[in-house]
């Protein structure tokens, strides 16, 4: 190997690589986002994301050989979610005194996400694949893909979508709770939760504890809502 290109090659081929590029891109976003004084609009997920996309169209890499090497973070998304549990162990007083709220608040919240979703794109002409594919959207990767599949959309699609949703809510959702006025960290984590999964719940957990304590009850609850739910609203686009 005398040329960069052939190195380059090498490396390429080898797991490792993608797993450091992965965590080494998140790092970046992560030190960016202290640097800035924690802004909400600086998100670690959202740099991570250009910086490898920049990576990946740099070196003609496709997606399939860098998820075979930075599968291992996509597996440690079972743990960290299960993890959640500790958060939520610790707040179980304040969530069995609001249980009602967030009843009511999980249904306004899940089906709202769905038929916004699919009535805006309606609007707009989006049918088929696509249009189904938006259904699941604000729920937690390996729950949306599923449902997808299961009511004809695209789950590649779908992870596209999730992603984009969960990083719009850990950048909006505290300016704008912020601009409505609403104290109640309780609410706001839930809130967060229902609409924008994992990485709202990340972002709810920068903020407060108890936000992301009510941040991971709303997704858990959500993504089991909406895969009930999701199949019977779909019917009356279709």
């Amino acid at each position: 190997m005398n040329s960069l290109p052939e190195i380059w090659t090498f490396l390429a081929r080898e797991p490792l690589l993608w797993l450091t590029a992965t965590l080494v891109a998140y790092a970046i976003g992560d030190a960016l986002f202290g640097w800035s004084g924690k802004r909400p609009y600086v998100n670690p997920v959202l740099i991570a994301v250009v910086l490898l996309a920049g990576l990946l169209w740099a070196t003609g890499v496709t997606y399939a050989t860098y998820f075979e090497g930075a599968q291992f973070v996509h597996f440690m998304l079972g743990p960290a979610t299960v993890a959640l549990a500790a958060p939520l162990y610790a707040n179980l007083g304040k969530i069995k005194s609001s249980a009602i709220p967030m009843i009511g608040a999980l249904v306004a919240g899940s089906v709202t996400a769905i038929i916004s979703a699919l009535g805006i794109a309606w609007a707009l002409g989006v049918r088929g694949e696509v249009l189904l594919s938006l259904a699941p959207k604000s729920v937690t990767a390996p729950v949306a893909l599923g449902v997808s599949e299961a009511i004809g959309g695209s789950p590649t699609l779908t992870a596209v979508l999730v992603i984009l949703t969960g990083i719009m809510g850990a950048v909006m959702a505290t300016p704008l709770l912020n601009l409505l006025r609403i104290k109640n960290w309780q609410a706001r984590g839930f809130a967060v939760g229902v609409a924008s999964h994992g990485i709202g719940t990340a972002r709810a957990f920068q903020v407060n504890e108890t936000a992301g304590a009510f941040a991971g009850i709303g997704m858990g609850l959500n993504a089991v809502l909406t895969a009930i739910i999701a199949p019977i609203i779909v019917r009356f686009f279709l």
